[in-house]
């Protein structure tokens, strides 16, 4: 088979890609020497839209509406945009050898990639059941959600199976955010949690699985999924608990975790924590090799520790700053080393919160979170040595959001968890 060679090669077609696509044309490309290669057939996208809008019942988002960047408010960039800045992308190419070495990728149909710089941003695949092998976990109408034909699937089997029974297995974001908008698309739901909510404290998580509940959606503890029951058709008809409960299910979506794509590189680089060891610019061990994403294990400069974090927002910003590394690196300048803030984020029917910084020490509770108030506004402060490592918000406008990062950020000392209890996000907006 016929050889290429690229002077970048970026290795995934996610979000990050998108984004160090858009930072190489920054700095100035010329036409043939960047290749994203990617598994997907379709380009660059923001990945969160599948579990918060794609499903919806009422208008929609659908390619190519949300293409990277329009997640952070850029330009978005359609498969034209690539063309003219003679970005090369070969999509529905999965990469089954990558020789770090000899710089040369292979593809599963053969061909040969030959690069100068690699920026592995393979992101992370889905923990499906069947790893566990729990019976009956191959079953039709089993669904997972991480790429566009996942959200496809489940579009067409929301469209065939109205007010069907839906389990859905695992109570972190995905399940919770899928729970959310299975029940809005008016099916019978029940969530299948081992205790609760994954969601930072009791008090968060319970505020949630109360609001939950009161919205029609079934919450099932204190056991987890050990097989399936499908009829003639191979279709999942009953989840059968550990504790020996049995559940009826015309569609299950699990939502159970993920974990990076890092297979490809093993024993070629240094891992950490389960990831590609990089350091505050995504270089990896290897020369002429990055790491970004959900794949890289980075220090995390502010907490003076390393980590892997998995978030769109880390996708975005780690690939930018491996970019500006590369141009920097070969213009003989310097830049600072990445000094990232933690930021989640999610939005369920009419709720919407953001986290910054750290979960570590002892919270201080503030505001409303009475499920049934009509708005419901609380939050969480997280307090270690005297000061403030993190912060939570639910309901909160987007000038209280930027209050709560900066806090998180600054990392103020605090006199009395009383009182920042009483002053709450008021305490925030004064930093």
């Amino acid at each position: 088979m016929a050889e290429k060679g690229f002077k970048y090669v970026i290795l995934g077609g996610g979000v990050a890609a998108g984004y160090a696509a858009r930072e190489f044309a920054k700095h100035g490309l010329k036409p043939g020497e960047l290749a994203i290669i990617s598994k997907e057939a379709v380009a660059p996208y923001e990945r969160p839209t599948l579990s918060k809008g794609y499903l919806f019942p009422e208008s929609p988002p659908r390619l190519p509406g949300f293409h990277v960047c329009v997640g952070s408010g850029g330009e978005r960039l359609l498969p034209e945009w690539y063309k003219e800045k003679g970005i090369e992308l070969i999509l529905s190419t999965e990469i089954v050898k990558a020789d770090l070495a000899a710089k040369t990728l292979i593809s599963a149909s053969g061909e040969t990639f030959k690069y100068q710089i690699l920026v592995i941003a393979t992101g992370s695949t889905v923990v499906r059941l069947s790893d566990f092998r729990i019976p009956g976990a191959d079953a039709k109408n089993i669904f997972y959600l991480r790429e566009i034909d996942d959200a496809d699937k489940l579009v067409e089997v929301i469209k065939a199976k109205k007010n069907a029974k839906v389990v859905v297995v695992g109570g972190g974001y995905i399940g919770i955010e899928l729970s959310a908008v299975l029940r809005i698309n008016n099916f019978d739901v029940s969530m299948l949690v081992p205790e609760m909510f994954r969601l930072f404290t009791s008090d968060i998580a319970g505020f949630y699985e109360s609001y939950y509940e009161k919205k029609g959606i079934k919450i099932i503890k204190g056991s987890v999924a050990a097989g399936f029951t499908a009829d003639s058709n191979g279709e999942v008809k009953e989840v059968k608990l550990k504790d020996g409960r049995l559940v009826e299910a015309d569609i299950v979506v699990v939502g159970v975790g993920a974990r990076p794509l890092t297979g490809l590189f093993k024993g070629q680089v240094v891992e950490e924590k389960g990831g590609i060891k990089t350091d505050g610019f995504f270089q990896t061990s290897v020369p002429d090799v990055y790491a970004v994403g959900d794949v890289a294990t980075f220090p995390l400069k502010m907490y003076n520790d390393v980590r892997r974090v998995e978030h769109v927002d880390h996708a975005r910003k780690s690939a930018e700053q491996a970019v500006k590394a590369i141009k920097a690196s070969e213009e003989g300048k310097a830049i600072e080393e990445y000094d990232y803030l933690p930021f989640f984020y999610s939005r369920e029917f009419d709720l919407s919160w953001q986290f910054y910084g750290d979960n570590v020490g002892e919270t201080v509770l503030f505001g409303d979170n009475n499920p049934a108030s009509p708005n419901p506004k609380f939050g969480t402060y997280w307090i270690k040595d005297g000061k403030i490592f993190g912060a939570f918000l639910e309901g909160g406008s987007p000038e209280e959001n930027k209050a709560i990062a900066k806090v998180a950020r600054v990392q103020p000392s605090i006199e009395s968890r009383d009182l920042l209890a009483e002053e709450g996000i008021a305490f925030a907006s004064k930093i």
